[in-house]
């Protein structure tokens, strides 16, 4: 049992022992809830312990009938071999809320999950984050704006958080991978079960760049719809602050905006335009006091000086292994970066919407978006105040 479980955990994980596999166990039993099980594991003093418990000992937990059966007859171990098994196979791995790398900012919510199912860099967790949320039916523009401030905010060290839902979600999660930065994933289904499947490619992209996914639910765990606001705690709670991108007036952000609220986190909203629906959501918010987000200056002002200074340090240390890029200045540049440079000049600022209706019948807005954003880190172009842009001399 031990060598099995060992192979299904990260390094990180600490010690395998039957106590860890209780976790486990005690997670998938029906009818127990997190707060229910840390609850009993204060009482209890191990998770062990529960599952030696005779009936009237789980009953004096106040577990329900359903859960003191499932683990008196033994199912509740069998079901954690069984998961451990599917995990080893699929290079799935766990973290129970007393394990070390279980991410501190989570542990201080109301309701943390009491056990997450992991694929990926489970030490990502405890990156500073920023949690990029919207609809999953943005315009152009809501898309653009949450790829762009993705990127940039990834490219200067923060771990960008979603749920990998279309929309919105998606390209946060996109604006991340183009920076080359790291993105996390809550998901409202099991770990093997992609959701929606057409981000399957997307999600390849997030582990294989470093990425992390996660889910409080177990291995096989269909899309039910319950599952989503669930998870939205999750996505809140990881995080330094979240960053609402555009949401209508009866939207799940709105949920998880709530839960960043309650949890005392910060929360940044991009305006929209007020006679879209989609607009609502982040307007509502900054009317409630949310930051209005333009840049992604506008997010880095606000996090904690402790945070700027742990992101600035990691980001210094990377920046030095591509000190020898200013060899090949010189080579060609793809399509897009040539045909962008292009309109621009060296003694007069093009503002981005000129930029954009320049090129309009040749380039989408997500490919001038990434074009102007690898010339500006090439140092080919820079940025000016109000979206305006320059040739660097």
């Amino acid at each position: 049992m031990s060598t099995n479980l060992e192979s299904a955990l990260p390094p990180t994980a600490g010690s395998i022992n039957q106590e860890r596999l209780a976790w486990l166990a005690l997670a998938l039993t029906p009818g127990l809830g997190p707060r229910r099980i840390l609850r009993a594991l204060r009482e209890a003093g191990s998770a062990e312990e529960i599952l030696h418990l005779p009936l009237t000992g789980l009953e004096a937990l106040q577990f329900p009938a359903q859960a003191v059966q499932f683990i008196v007859d033994g199912n509740a171990l069998d079901a954690a071999n069984k998961e451990l098994e599917v995990m080893q196979k699929s290079g799935a791995s766990f973290l129970t809320y007393a394990d070390s790398d279980y991410p501190e900012r989570l542990r201080e919510i109301f309701d943390a999950p009491a056990l997450l199912w992991i694929r990926g860099d489970a030490a990502l967790l405890a990156k500073p984050s920023i949690a990029v949320v919207g609809t999953r039916h943005p315009t152009p523009y809501g898309s653009g704006m949450a790829e762009m401030l993705s990127r940039d905010l990834a490219a200067r060290g923060l771990v960008i958080l979603s749920g990998m839902a279309r929309g919105v979600d998606t390209s946060a999660h996109k604006g991340a991978l183009a920076a080359k930065g790291k993105t996390i994933a809550v998901w409202g289904t099991g770990i093997d079960v992609i959701y929606p499947k057409e981000n399957k490619i997307l999600a390849e992209q997030i582990l294989a760049n470093g990425g992390t996914i996660i889910s409080e639910f177990p291995l096989g765990t269909f899309p039910a719809p319950q599952n989503f606001p669930k998870r939205n705690r999750i996505i809140s709670g990881m995080s330094i602050g979240v960053l609402v991108v555009e949401a209508g007036e009866h939207s799940g952000t709105r949920v998880t905006a709530r839960c960043a609220l309650e949890q005392n986190r910060d929360v940044f909203a991009v305006p929209g335009n007020v006679t879209t629906k989609n607009a609502w959501g982040p307007n509502t918010l900054i009317k409630q006091g949310a930051k209005l987000t333009a840049t992604w200056e506008d997010v880095w002002e606000d996090l904690p000086s402790q945070i700027r200074l742990e992101v600035d340090s990691e980001c210094e240390l990377a920046s030095k292994a591509p000190s020898a890029a200013s060899l090949f200045e010189e080579a060609p540049l793809p399509p897009a970066e040539t045909r962008v440079i292009s309109v621009l000049r060296h003694d007069e600022a093009l503002q981005l919407d000129e930029i954009m209706e320049k090129l309009e019948p040749e380039l989408s807005s997500s490919e001038v978006f990434t074009a102007l954003f690898e010339l500006e880190l090439a140092g080919r172009i820079k940025q000016l105040p109000g979206k305006n842009y320059v040739k660097s001399f």
